[in-house]
């Protein structure tokens, strides 16, 4: 598919896209014509896209994914401690996760005390 109904389908502006692309996120191939500049993307590349934005929901910076691909992708990766790095982000989506659930709790114990009528005097 060309970019404009990847950008239509992924709700993504072709500018987002054209960066993914750039920094090595998405990736595409050159076009059946040879007479134009067109790049087609896989369909994968939505699975790829919707990834990268629970990644980026979850608190996972575009930094931190491109260094995580492209880690994945060395052939040589003695510098590069994987598991630690994963680990980080686990043990940061956790955090984040049991602040969200206290927070949650908070907002439905201030919902609860606002559907109470108040009680005269």
């Amino acid at each position: 598919m060309r970019i404009g109904e990847l950008s239509k389908r992924s709700g993504l502006s072709r500018d987002t896209l054209r960066f993914y692309e750039k920094q090595g996120l998405i990736h595409s191939h050159a076009g059946a014509a040879a007479t134009n500049n067109y790049r087609d993307y896989p369909e994968d590349t939505l699975i790829q896209l919707e990834q990268i934005a629970d990644a980026q929901a979850a608190g996972m910076s575009i930094a931190d994914l491109i260094l995580f691909l492209s880690q994945l992708e060395a052939a040589d990766s003695e510098d590069f401690d994987g598991e630690a790095f994963l680990q980080a982000r686990i043990d940061e989506v956790t955090d984040r996760i049991r602040r969200s659930e206290r927070f949650l709790d908070s907002l439905r114990r201030a919902k609860q005390v606002l559907a109470t009528p108040p009680t005269e005097p």
